[in-house]
């Protein structure tokens, strides 16, 4: 039986045309207490949006990144577990549920959404394999679904590692920073879908910035073990 209370906390930019799908199967879910929006610095209706929808809303005047929303989120955050969803993930985000029973049951302190297969061809893996690489150079531990932002934990967790500011590596070395404090991670199987970047300019682009925020991560560990 449920007896701890859960938080969910989405870190949103310029997601006003999504953010109410994402919003709506979790609204009145019996297994969530807190929806936390942050309206990272959005220049369209994302937190009016959010807030038709009955979540919880701040904002931050500027875009900080990731990083620095998800720890404003969870100043903010009443919950004992305490997940982490992309606001871009629609109707798919009721899968949620999915990460959270593992923590009730005990299973595991930190669960990760393993998405399926993407639908269309987009970059060619480098970004993926850096931070598994990355990840097992410091942990000798494989995660497959190093990326992934859709994550649950125990309130323990968050309090016991550095919450990372940084832009597309906060996934990456958060993961790091959990397995060497010896924390156990599930990866859990789940149907949801984000919004995919093709084999365009601006995917390229996108994916090359992830590149290079990781690479910055795992960089900046090597120079503090010497």
């Amino acid at each position: 039986m449920k007896n701890k209370r859960i938080s969910i906390i989405i870190p949103a930019y310029n997601e006003g045309s999504r953010i109410k799908k994402t919003l709506k199967p979790l609204v009145d879910h019996p297994l969530i207490d807190e929806l936390i929006v942050v309206d990272d610095g959005s220049s369209d209706d994302t937190g009016k949006m959010a807030w038709e929808c009955g979540a919880l809303v701040s904002r931050l005047e500027k875009n900080k990144g990731k990083g620095w929303a998800l720890r404003h989120g969870i100043k903010q955050a009443k919950g004992d577990i305490i997940g982490f969803l992309d606001g871009d993930v629609e109707e798919s985000s009721i899968e949620i549920q999915k990460l959270i029973t593992p923590i009730i049951d005990g299973d595991c302190d930190v669960t990760i959404a393993q998405f399926p297969p993407a639908k269309k061809k987009g970059g060619f893996g480098f970004v993926k394999k850096l931070a598994q690489w990355g990840i097992y150079f410091y942990t000798k531990q494989t995660i497959y679904s190093s990326l992934s932002g859709q994550r649950i934990f125990t309130r323990e967790v968050l309090e016991d590692i550095t919450m990372p500011v940084g832009g597309y590596g906060v996934e990456v070395d958060m993961t790091i920073d959990i397995l060497n404090k010896g924390y156990r991670i599930c990866e859990i199987p789940v149907n949801m879908n984000h919004a995919e970047t093709g084999r365009d300019f601006q995917g390229f682009k996108h994916r090359a910035r992830q590149f290079f925020h990781i690479f910055i991560v795992l960089i900046k560990r090597l120079v503090k073990r010497r």
